[in-house]
């Protein structure tokens, strides 16, 4: 009985290596969790420096529209308006996703409903390669192919937000049409098959029933690619003309959060007021990220629920 009463009570050699796994696996959890909530803590304290140290009014900062941190402005205070910089990065944001989102949707429709085979074949290498292309060389297209043209059909400079949409639409294009597909594929068949049976055409099939089942998986996918529009730094740093002002056209130079920081946080001295409103944002940057992250988790749970 003793015997059989410790064999019972004696973990086996598996429940040893599942308890493992679990330890392992909890440890790499609450590492990944403390490096985010780090990083969190640590951008925090530096941007929200502007405002407890620096006692920069927070209303200013956010609606201001003169940047010059090293210049006193009329109140004694630091002209470090950060509206121009916000607006050119939601406005550049918003019309990259706009005019990449119909591109996105035609060639998934072609990839998935149309012709699969071809678009394994061509569009999908395409994809791929459109990925692995650094951000630089966007850049240097966009410096030597889009700002000219742009200077050539519109006017002015060729530097601006129009330049920028451009570069940021052929760089989101490939997120949002991978991730298009993906929704596509997800509907069911006998969607389809009910469709057909009733007797819709291809195409009412796909405008009435696959897009509209798929409406959750597209929009993530355009949340997605304005998030990585939104974040995105050395290629847009090239082609926008990086002037601190409101954007008053789209072929006139502005300026992102992005490309102010890129810019300026090199030439800055730690603690100063100079550096501190850089960090403020950068804050405004992670900000953002995260409520793009709560959007997405929200339409993937709308989506769920249906």
């Amino acid at each position: 009985m003793e015997d059989v009463k410790k064999a019972l009570l004696t973990k086996s050699k598996r429940a040893k290596m599942e308890t493992r796994g679990k330890i392992i696996s909890f440890l790499c959890i609450a590492l990944i969790v403390l490096v985010v909530l780090s990083i969190f803590y640590f951008v925090a304290s530096k941007g929200l420096a502007t405002f407890f140290t620096d006692k920069i009014n927070l209303f200013d900062f956010l609606f201001g529209t003169q940047w010059n941190p090293s210049q006193l402005g009329a109140d004694g205070k630091p002209m470090v308006g950060a509206l121009p910089m916000i607006a050119g990065s939601f406005i550049v944001t918003f019309l990259s996703a706009i005019v990449a989102t119909p591109f996105a949707i035609g060639a998934a429709v072609f990839m998935t409903e149309i012709s699969p085979k071809q678009g394994q074949k061509i569009l999908q290498p395409v994809i791929e390669l459109l990925v692995g292309i650094p951000s630089v060389v966007y850049g240097f297209i966009g410096l030597s192919v889009i700002v000219p043209a742009v200077r050539s059909v519109f006017g002015g400079t060729g530097f601006g937000i129009l330049a920028g949409t451009f570069v940021l639409f052929i760089m989101i294009l490939p997120t949002v049409t991978t991730m298009t597909v993906d929704a596509l594929k997800a509907v069911p068949r006998h969607y389809r098959e009910a469709s057909l049976a009733l007797g819709a055409t291809r195409w009412q099939t796909i405008y009435k029933v696959v897009l509209r089942a798929a409406v959750p998986g597209i929009l993530t996918a355009v949340v997605f690619g304005m998030a990585r529009a939104f974040g995105e730094a050395l290629a847009i740093q090239m082609v926008i003309g990086n002037a601190a002002l409101m954007p008053n056209s789209l072929v006139t130079p502005a300026s992102t959060l992005t490309s102010i920081l890129t810019m300026g946080i090199g030439n800055t001295i730690m603690g100063t007021v100079e550096n501190n409103v850089l960090w403020s944002l950068a804050l405004i940057l992670l900000l953002m990220s995260l409520i793009f992250n709560i959007v997405i988790r929200l339409i993937g749970k709308k989506g769920a629920l249906k």
